[in-house]
């Protein structure tokens, strides 16, 4: 449990500046990242403020599908018809100027200052990515010259060992009980697979997990290697369903604990070893690799040396799985070198990968071969879903360990943001398959 306060910022009402996150700012400092807040610096704070919300009202002429309705200040119109149908109430004037003047990363940190309030901010999310021409790029583009784009020498620089490891633990070594109240009994911090809306998450989350371990046809004769220990449920799932050997590794302190206290309680530390190591630090060769949604926390210019280090760890006969979130190609190239407040405030040093990112580097990095594909992105929606409505009803017990009313609005954005953009597909998630290449195993049939 923390004993001290997980603040976003000092206490605030509406009217006063956003601040960054209390929890993010360290990690994000060492890893080279701005961590200043939102800044009122308009030349003429009242006439630039009018001018930011009769500039959002022109765009918001651009809405064709879907209703919005803008109340509070400066609002007072509604564009469009049909579904998703939101209401935006805008408490201070500011928010047109964070938004216009900082892309994404204003729009949470305005709504994290209570500086405007969204009935549905899922619906919010699909309305912007069904009616701007390229998606929420479209405000980063508005807001790139300062907050939206990385500095020149980021984005030549790839971080350092101990910038990723930094940025894991921003966000992963967030007190447990947060992710333990959010989650299910699987403690599985990636995609479900759903037969059904009625499926219970637990029951989503094993599915996921049965259905990579059948693709790799994971036996009691295989040595398998996980890349990203999460809290330990795919190695406990893999090791008493399937009778493999398990070794795991991890750079989260606090998730390595945990998952080192779950696989002895569950009496399978004598086939589940758990490391603390960075993946490039790793030996040996192995029967088969899974990386669940790890991925996304290696930065694109290390994407040869990720896929080159898989392969070294893969014996020649060897199967891998990958399962990844994915951007869509037309928007990777931008992505890579723009952060969104995703980027910002909660998965520091993120990146997503395109489907043909990772199969160019795969070719260019090993003779690996893709040898299945399959997405699951319609299935992450419902997985958010089911991890908003838990985080909201635990609310209480979660800000008992100090998390402030900020930090529930920032997660509540970014639980809905994703399931928005989820929904209307600008990101998926999928489960690659890929073979050594003496390999010729069947392979197991996937399913719906």
């Amino acid at each position: 449990m923390a004993s001290e306060p997980v603040t976003l910022a000092d206490e605030a009402t509406v009217g006063e500046a956003p601040q960054r996150p209390l929890a993010l700012v360290q990690p994000a400092a060492r890893a080279g990242l701005d961590p200043a807040p939102v800044r009122d610096d308009a030349p003429s704070v009242g006439a630039v403020h009018r001018a930011a919300a009769a500039v959002a009202r022109r765009l918001g002429r651009r809405v064709r599908h879907g209703q919005l309705r803008v109340e509070g200040v400066g609002g007072g119109w509604q564009a469009g018809e049909g579904s998703p149908s939101v209401r935006v109430t805008v408490h201070d004037g500011r928010t047109y100027w964070a938004v216009l003047r900082h892309g994404s990363e204003g729009l949470a940190e305005s709504y994290i200052a209570r500086w405007w309030d969204c009935d549905d901010l899922t619906g919010l999310t699909q309305l912007l990515l069904l009616n701007l021409a390229t998606p929420i790029d479209v405000l980063d583009r508005i807001g790139e010259r300062s907050s939206g784009a990385l500095s020149w020498w980021q984005r030549r620089r790839p971080p350092t060992a101990a910038a990723d490891q930094a940025n894991v633990r921003a966000h992963y070594d967030l007190p447990p009980r947060l992710f333990d109240l959010m989650l299910d009994e699987t403690m599985s911090y990636s995609c479900a697979v759903f037969d059904g809306p009625e499926i219970k998450l637990a029951d989503a989350q094993r599915a996921k997990l049965d259905r990579l371990c059948a693709k790799l046809g994971l036996g009691a004769d295989d040595h398998l290697l996980e890349i990203g220990t999460g809290w330990g449920g795919l190695a406990m799932h893999a090791a008493g369903n399937y009778g493999c050997r398990v070794t795991t590794t991890t750079i989260s302190a606090e998730q390595r604990g945990a998952a080192i206290e779950r696989v002895a309680a569950a009496g399978l530390d004598d086939r589940i070893e758990v490391l603390g190591l960075d993946y490039r630090q790793l030996t040996g060769t192995y029967d088969k690799l899974v990386s669940v949604e790890m991925i996304e926390a290696v930065d694109w210019r290390l994407h040869d040396e990720f896929f080159a280090t898989c392969r070294r760890l893969l014996k020649d006969d060897g199967l891998m799985a990958l399962q990844a979130i994915t951007i869509a190609d037309r928007s990777y190239e931008r992505a890579k070198h723009h952060d969104d407040f995703i980027r910002r405030m909660i998965f520091p040093g993120g990146c997503l990968p395109s489907v043909t990112a990772i199969a160019e580097s795969v070719k260019r990095a090993s003779d690996l071969r893709i040898v299945d594909l399959d997405d699951i992105g319609r299935h992450y929606a419902t997985t958010l879903r089911r991890w908003y409505e838990n985080f909201n009803e635990h609310w209480d017990e979660i800000a008992a360990d100090g998390f402030d009313e900020q930090f529930h609005r920032l997660w509540d954005l970014y639980l809905c943001y994703c399931e928005g953009a989820f929904l209307e597909r600008h990101i998926s998630d999928v489960q690659i398959v890929l073979a050594a290449p003496r390999w010729r195993g069947p392979l197991a049939a996937r399913g719906a």
